[in-house]
C-alpha cells in the first residue's frame, strides 16, 4: 500500500482543502483526467452508503455526489440507498442496483470484508465499483476515493499528545484509545495513524477498544469501565476516532463526576464542534464530504466514458484519490468552520453554547 506523506500541518491542510474545493468548482473540461458525459449519458450510477448513525450521508455526501453527477452527466440517473448498518440490507441494495441497470456502484461498505463478494459479483457482470470513504482491502476495486484516513489518525493523535504533554501525565497514568468499528477498514487506517502518533510519544497507552458499529453508547460503556479500572485521575487523555466516540467518552467522564481530560474527535459534526466550543473536546477533523462525493461522481463518469480517473497513488492495490482534511481546535474553529461557511454560527451557538461562542469571537 502506498500513501501520500502524513506530515501535514493545519495551515498546509487548510490551503490544500481550499485548493481542492476551488478545483471542484472549475470547468471540468480543464481538469486533467476529467471528462464530460460522453459515453456515460443515460447511465445509472448507484451511491450506496453504510449507516444513518451519522447525518453526513444525507446532508453532505449524497448532495455532493448528485450535484457533481448532474453537472458532468445531466442524463445520468443517480440511485441512492443507505444500509442502516446492516450487511444483509446493503447486499440487497447492491444486487438491486445491478438489477436496475447500474453500470457503476459507489460503495461505502458496512463491512469491508463482506464487501469483497459484492465487488466480485459486480465485476463478473461488467459493473464497475468505486470504494468510497472506507476501503475494501481484499478486493481490487476500480477506484477508491476518500480523505486520508491514516493521516487523520496521526493528526488527531499528534495534536492530543501535544496537548497532554503541556500538562503533566500522572505516575502510572496515560492514554485511552477509542478506535472505530472493527469491520470498517477506514477505521483500521485511522487506528494505524493514531498508533504512529502515540507509540513513540512517550505517553503510555493504558488500554484501547474497537467500538462496535461506531456507536457512542458502546464507547461510553467501555470508557466508564476503564475509569473504574484505572481511576479517573490516571487518564491523561483519550484519542477517540470520531466525534461520536469522543462524545461517548466525554459522557462517561461527566457521569463519573470527574474532570474531562483532552479528548479527540473526527468529522466536525455540529455536536463535536459544540463540545470544542465549550472546551470539553479538544480537537476534530474537518472533511467536507461534498468534496469526496463530487470526486466519486467524477470517477464514475470517467469510468463510464472509458477514461482512467485521476489518482494520487494506490491503497490496497487499487487506484486511489485521497484528500487532505483540516485539524480543528478552538484556535482555528472560527476561521476554518464558520468563516468558510462549513457550519454556520447559528447552528453552533445555540443557547447552551452562546456564552462560549462569544468568548471565542464566533457570535
Amino acid at each position: 500500500m502506498t500513501l501520500p506523506s502524513k506530515k501535514w500541518a493545519s495551515a498546509a491542510a487548510a490551503g490544500m482543502l481550499t485548493t481542492l474545493a476551488l478545483a471542484g468548482c472549475a470547468d471540468v473540461s480543464a481538469q486533467p483526467g476529467s471528462t464530460g458525459s460522453s459515453g456515460a449519458a443515460g447511465s445509472t450510477v448507484a451511491f450506496l452508503m453504510p449507516d444513518t448513525g451519522s447525518t453526513r450521508y444525507e446532508l453532505h455526501d449524497r448532495p455532493g455526489f448528485e450535484s457533481k453527477l448532474k453537472e458532468l452527466c445531466p442524463d445520468c440517473k443517480p440511485l441512492y440507498n443507505n444500509a442502516d448498518s446492516s450487511v444483509d440490507k446493503q447486499q440487497q441494495q447492491f444486487n438491486s442496483a445491478i438489477a436496475q441497470g447500474a453500470k457503476v456502484i459507489v460503495l461505502d461498505p458496512v463491512d469491508s470484508a463482506a464487501a469483497v463478494s459484492l465487488v466480485n459479483s459486480a465485476h463478473s457482470q461488467g459493473v464497475k465499483v468505486i470504494a468510497y470513504d472506507r476501503p475494501i482491502p481484499d478486493a481490487k476495486v476500480d477506484f477508491y476515493v476518500s480523505f486520508d484516513n491514516e493521516g487523520i489518525g496521526k493528526a488527531i493523535g499528534d495534536s492530543l499528545v501535544k496537548k497532554v504533554k503541556e500538562g503533566s501525565v500522572p505516575s502510572g497514568g496515560g492514554l485511552l484509545l477509542v478506535n472505530g468499528s472493527p469491520t470498517d477498514a477506514a477505521a483500521g487506517l485511522i487506528k494505524k495513524g493514531v498508533h504512529e502518533a502515540v507509540d513513540s510519544s512517550g505517553v503510555p497507552v493504558l488500554a484501547e477498544y474497537d467500538t462496535i458499529e461506531w456507536k457512542p453508547e458502546n464507547a461510553q460503556k467501555w470508557v466508564a469501565g476503564q475509569l473504574s479500572r484505572f481511576g479517573e485521575e490516571k487518564v491523561a487523555g483519550v484519542v477517540a476516532a470520531n466525534d461520536g466516540t469522543g462524545g461517548g467518552t466525554i459522557a462517561a467522564f461527566k457521569s463519573a463526576g470527574g474532570k474531562v481530560p483532552p479528548v479527540s474527535g473526527n468529522d466536525a459534526t455540529v455536536a463535536g464542534l459544540q463540545l470544542i466550543v465549550s472546551g470539553e473536546q479538544y480537537n476534530t477533523i474537518s472533511k467536507p464530504s461534498e468534496i469526496v462525493g463530487g470526486a466519486s461522481a467524477q470517477a464514475a463518469v470517467d469510468l463510464l466514458s472509458g477514461k482512467t480517473p485521476e489518482s494520487s497513488g494506490d491503497v490496497f492495490g487499487s487506484p486511489t484519490k485521497l484528500f487532505t482534511p483540516t485539524l480543528i481546535t478552538q484556535d482555528n474553529l472560527k476561521a476554518e468552520i464558520v468563516d468558510k461557511n462549513i457550519t454556520p454560527a447559528s447552528e453552533l451557538c445555540t443557547s447552551e453554547y452562546a456564552a462560549a461562542c462569544k468568548k471565542l469571537g464566533i457570535a
